[in-house]
């Protein structure tokens, strides 16, 4: 619809990526007479995180990622946040088909294709926790159809960019799922916010800097500067969600909420190398994910990826962490110091002085060179060579840092949503799984900022048409777990095989 300065309306949504994205849909879809205004800083959406060269695209289903089932002391595997993960990324493709089915979006090959995903480990130890794990998760339905090798000519098929080359005597296994995805999440949200834009009492605008949040009775006062024009202007709304990758911190504590108060970010900038040769491309058909280097922390799990983005195939091999203090990648340097206040400087201490050995890596990270990155790209695949790979700067992931009653503070690996307590205002924090669990993440923060809504016979039935079933139907009963997976893929045409 035409752009138009509104004074007051339902909803304001900060950053044009895939968390504002899905929930401005999902509460048009709710209640389609709710006026919203989605708000970007850039010129254009999907520009930070929700980019494709920004992120892996894995679409994070626990499939793959071994940091998601940690061995316990006694050798046990903990199954529990992989099944629960596979369960919300179904969750995400039931609302995906149903955007689909109702002709929202275009085609589904724009932002998902199939891509099978494989866990790879080298050495005793590896192959005798990847055997546990598979032995572990294949009795769960969700994992059904996991397989498992440590023969030679199987993985020589499974995965034969990284099998010549490799030492005869290396004890080497791996697991594959056939049904695994790679997702554009960047593609995703530019197709959530097109349908977004068609619709009457919605409207996303570029270019658009908010500048102070102020309580207004049970709502909120946003002042927005237009960066082009310098103009600024105000929108009352009795709800503000920040949605804004790294930069939700600040607006987070701009607002001034009580719950804001001792939260803190620790910046980490990525960077993968990428192969666009097609005769590189074509030998490797899968996402590969492996360990951790011991020490290293959860972020810097390694994997060679399939990319699908825009019709072309690509890989990309990473991640490489740095360190900056933008919050952003088209942040400034004084994000970090601004984001010091007296309510987080001492869990911000606390996670410096407890954090060393990840300081370390980080800083061993930046000094790498382009030949130790291949180095560690040739362990996956020993014949790499030089000229096909270049160095790509992916984004910025704001870990949370937050108060600990034993420490003082702690350092984060995921997502959290941090709202006020009369739920007029949420925002949220962290990186992965992020993107792939988006659907999740916005039902959750509905359930605290419209509970009443959201149990309401109206909206109850209309989110039954959405997501027919929940994450917690999904882990719990296989043959509706089957059900919908099945419904999800053909819709999805993901039971064809990929285009490119």
């Amino acid at each position: 619809m035409a752009q138009h300065e509104n004074q007051a309306v339902d909803v304001v949504l900060v950053g044009a990526g895939i968390m504002s994205a899905t929930l401005a849909v999902l509460l048009k879809e709710l209640d389609p007479s709710l006026r919203l205004e989605l708000v970007e800083l850039m010129d254009s959406d999907a520009t930070e995180s929700s980019n494709p060269w920004n992120n892996a695209g894995t679409g994070h289903a626990g499939l793959c990622e071994l940091n998601y089932t940690p061995e316990g002391e006694d050798g046990s595997i903990d199954t529990k946040k992989a099944i629960n993960i596979n369960g919300m990324f179904e969750v995400s493709r039931q609302f995906w088909s149903y955007l689909v089915a109702k002709g929202a979006f275009e085609s589904p090959r724009k932002f998902i294709n199939p891509v099978p995903h494989l866990s790879f480990v080298r050495g005793e130890e590896g192959v005798a926790y990847l055997k546990k794990r598979f032995e572990s998760l294949r009795g769960h339905h969700c994992f059904a159809e996991m397989e498992y090798s440590e023969d030679r000519a199987t993985l020589e098929q499974w995965m034969p960019l990284m099998m010549p080359g490799r030492a005869a005597d290396e004890r080497i296994a791996a697991t594959r799922v056939t049904g695994g995805t790679d997702v554009n999440f960047g593609a995703l949200t530019h197709q959530l916010l097109k349908y977004l834009n068609s619709l009457d009492g919605a409207q996303v605008l570029y270019n658009q800097k908010v500048v102070d949040l102020e309580r207004a009775g049970e709502g909120w006062k946003v002042k927005v500067k237009d960066t082009r024009s310098g103009a600024s202007r105000t929108v009352s709304a009795p709800f503000v969600f920040l949605g804004a990758g790294g930069a939700a911190l600040p607006l987070l504590q701009m607002s001034g909420i009580p719950e804001s108060k001792g939260y803190g970010g620790f910046p980490v900038s990525g960077q993968w190398l990428r192969c666009d040769n097609p005769e590189v491309v074509e030998q490797h058909q899968a996402k590969v994910y492996s360990q951790a280097e011991v020490g290293s922390p959860p972020m810097s799990v390694p994997h060679l990826d399939t990319r699908v983005v825009d019709g072309k195939k690509s890989l990309l091999f990473g991640p490489y962490a740095g360190f900056t203090t933008k919050f952003l990648k088209n942040g400034s340097f004084l994000d970090l110091p601004l984001s010091v206040r007296a309510g987080n400087i001492l869990p911000m201490l606390a996670v410096a002085r407890d954090n060393m050995d990840l300081t370390r890596y980080l800083i061993g990270q930046v000094m790498q060179s382009q030949e130790e990155r291949l180095d560690a790209l040739r362990k996956f695949y020993p014949q790499a060579r030089s000229e096909d790979w270049r160095l790509e700067v992916a984004g910025q992931r704001v870990q949370i840092i937050k108060k600990d009653s034993e420490n003082g503070g702690k350092l984060e690996f995921g997502t959290e949503i941090v709202a006020a307590a009369d739920g007029s205002l949420a925002a949220l924090l962290g990186a992965s799984p992020g993107a792939s669990v988006s659907v999740s993440a916005m039902l959750d923060l509905l359930k605290r900022c419209f509970a009443e809504r959201l149990g309401s016979e109206e909206w109850s039935a209309r989110l039954k048409q959405m997501i027919p079933a929940t994450v917690k139907e999904l882990t719990a009963d296989a043959e509706l777990y089957r059900e919908v997976q099945a419904r999800n893929c053909a819709t999805l045409l993901l039971d064809q095989p990929a285009d490119v």
